[in-house]
């Protein structure tokens, strides 16, 4: 899970993102751009054999995975909410493999604006991505960060959010909602349905398309993004045309196949997992809450849905079996298993070539859905 506040690199004017977009060059085609990413993944080798917990990890992962772990930072598990965001961040890892091989950098296709909005007993803060090509309406997206309810936020998340805007053509909504232990269950799950409403009421004056608005998120955000469409429904306001759930927290038992499998797997091990149930809750007995614990919800009359799933990931099954609900309750369900990834590769695009594929795959589910 990622953590601390980034500062954005500046290259060529614009901040250093890791979307898999192209080039703004005038003379850099797409072909080119792609020839020249898989020239610069290609150039990543691992230092050592693979990690014990992850034997089919692939390398370019496996890379991003042993810079995070030559920081040398205690483990999340041992510290305080406070101390764990100071901790770095697979974010952390990316950005400084890129300026370690002098990577290129596609300069950004969207602008960026921040908006704070009222929330129950506070204020949340939205960063919206407007696509830089075209007048709109745009179709939006409002996007939900993870980071188990505790830890990370929009910057520590904003490949994602952006890599969404460029391939969709959309404006993308990025929530900072609340964190535990300052704000407990059930504050960022009502945070993340404010947003969303806020996102309805606002779309005209954002350029958007009110008829055209999905929801996605990762992990801790995946969870919040399917918690958005149920509550919507219950509420008898619109719904989401489609939702995008990467990973997403689903269940509340740490020993499926995958917890087990995949117990002291890096960035996400089952100790850390615990920790944000401990720092999110008000008890233990509220993880069985169907907020929290997905495959309990009543699903039925939701929006279709993409879900997205790394094989080296305690998350892994949490995907799997909400799919399977999703599907027993009438849903319409797409999904895809990225194998030799780990817990929060989707961001990486500009380094991991499965992070690549996945976004194009949600990028398409979403822009069919918008048609």
């Amino acid at each position: 899970m990622k953590n601390i506040l980034l500062k954005p690199i500046m290259v060529c004017g614009t901040a250093l993102l890791l979307s898999a977009c192209t080039s703004g060059t005038k003379n850099t085609t797409a072909a080119d751009s792609s020839k020249t990413d898989s020239m610069q993944m290609a150039s990543l080798k691992p230092a050592g054999p693979a990690p014990e917990w992850g034997k089919t990890i692939k390398p370019e992962m496996q890379v991003v995975i042993e810079k995070l772990s030559s920081y040398g930072d205690k483990p999340l598990e041992t510290l305080s909410a406070a101390d764990a965001r100071k901790n770095h961040t697979p974010t952390d890892a990316v950005m400084d493999l890129i300026k370690q091989n002098n990577m290129v950098v596609p300069v950004a296709k969207v602008d960026t604006i921040g908006r704070d909005i009222d929330a129950n007993g506070g204020k949340i803060h939205l960063r919206i991505y407007t696509p830089k090509a075209g007048n709109g309406p745009y179709p939006i997206i409002v996007y939900y960060h993870g980071g188990g309810f505790v830890i990370a936020n929009i910057d520590v998340y904003d490949a994602s959010a952006q890599a969404l805007a460029e391939q969709v053509g959309a404006i993308v909504i990025s929530v900072a909602y609340r964190l535990a232990p300052e704000n407990k269950f059930p504050t960022a799950h009502n945070d993340a349905f404010t947003a969303y409403e806020w996102a309805i009421k606002n779309a005209v004056d954002l350029k958007a398309d009110p008829a055209k608005i999905a929801v996605a998120g990762e992990s801790a955000g995946g969870n919040l993004a399917a918690n958005v469409s149920i509550m919507a429904r219950n509420k008898h306001i619109m719904l989401p045309v489609h939702e995008v759930l990467i990973y997403p927290i689903a269940q509340a038992d740490m020993n499926t196949k995958s917890y087990n499998m995949y117990a002291n797997a890096k960035p996400l091990n089952k100790a850390m997992m615990n920790w944000f149930t401990e720092k999110y809750l008000n008890s233990m007995i509220e993880a069985q809450d169907s907020r929290i614990s997905l495959i309990n919800a009543d699903l039925k009359g939701l929006p279709p849905t993409t879900i997205i799933t790394a094989e080296i990931d305690p998350l892994h099954d949490d995907g799997v079996m909400l799919a399977d609900k999703l599907k027993a309750a009438g849903v319409k369900v797409d999904s895809k298993n990225y194998e030799g990834v780990t817990h929060e590769f989707f961001g990486m695009a500009l380094l991991v070539p499965e992070a690549k594929a996945a976004q194009a795959y949600a990028a398409e589910q979403l822009k069919a859905a918008f048609k």
